[in-house]
This record gives C-alpha cells, sequence and structure tokens, in this order.
C-alpha cells in the first residue's frame, strides 16, 4: 500500500450512503510499513463540481468512470480494510491532490517552506 494507492472500501464511514465506495490514500507512504493500523484516506465520488478541492479522476486510475477525489472529507480507514485495490494515481494525478489538500486544509506554501 502506498500513497496514491486506490481502493474500494466498505462503508467507509457511518455518514456514507453507499455501500462501497473508492477512496485514495493520501497518507505518506512509510506509514503504511508502521504499527498504525489506519491511513488518511480521501474519498471518490462521481459527481465533480469543480472547485480547487477536487481532483478529476477516471480509468486511467482504474475506476470505472470519471469521478473526482474530495479532499475536503477524508477520512481515517483502517489498514485492513483496503484489500480490494483499483489502481494508482500518475504523479501529476498526485501533485493535484497534494495542492487540493493544501487548499483544503489551508496550508499556504510559506507555512512549509522551513521544512
Amino acid at each position: 500500500m502506498q500513497r496514491g494507492d486506490v481502493f474500494l472500501v466498505e462503508r467507509p464511514s457511518r455518514e456514507d450512503p453507499r455501500r462501497r465506495r473508492a477512496v485514495v490514500v493520501v497518507s505518506r507512504s512509510a506509514l503504511a510499513d508502521t504499527r498504525f493500523a489506519s491511513v488518511v484516506c480521501a474519498p471518490v465520488y462521481s459527481r465533480f463540481d469543480g472547485i480547487d478541492t477536487q481532483v478529476e479522476i477516471g480509468p486511467e486510475s482504474g475506476l470505472q468512470h470519471t469521478s473526482s477525489v474530495y479532499c475536503d472529507n477524508l477520512l481515517s480507514i483502517p489498514k485492513r480494510q483496503l484489500t480490494n485495490f483499483v489502481g494508482t494515481l500518475s504523479g501529476a494525478k498526485m501533485r493535484q491532490v497534494s495542492r487540493a489538500l493544501a487548499i483544503a486544509l489551508d496550508i499556504a506554501p510559506e507555512d512549509i517552506e522551513d521544512l
């Protein structure tokens, strides 16, 4: 499991009306190899509203149709639930996801310059 992988999970949250939903792992890849039981994921919805915190993805990422990663609605998902691998986002798509996450979390570039 690594950052950018797409999985189909059963009921990713109690509030989710769908029985199954695709999610994208957005935690750093190194976390997958640790004792921590969960990783942070962004849900994928079939709707695309064109806002800065959404990234359009599709069949090139293993999905059946065009969808979008919603970076405003992050979820902590137990790693044991991430068993139905769908695909992986390209480097270019992950850069878009990183930008959308920064916007969603209100992280300005100058806030991380010193890292």
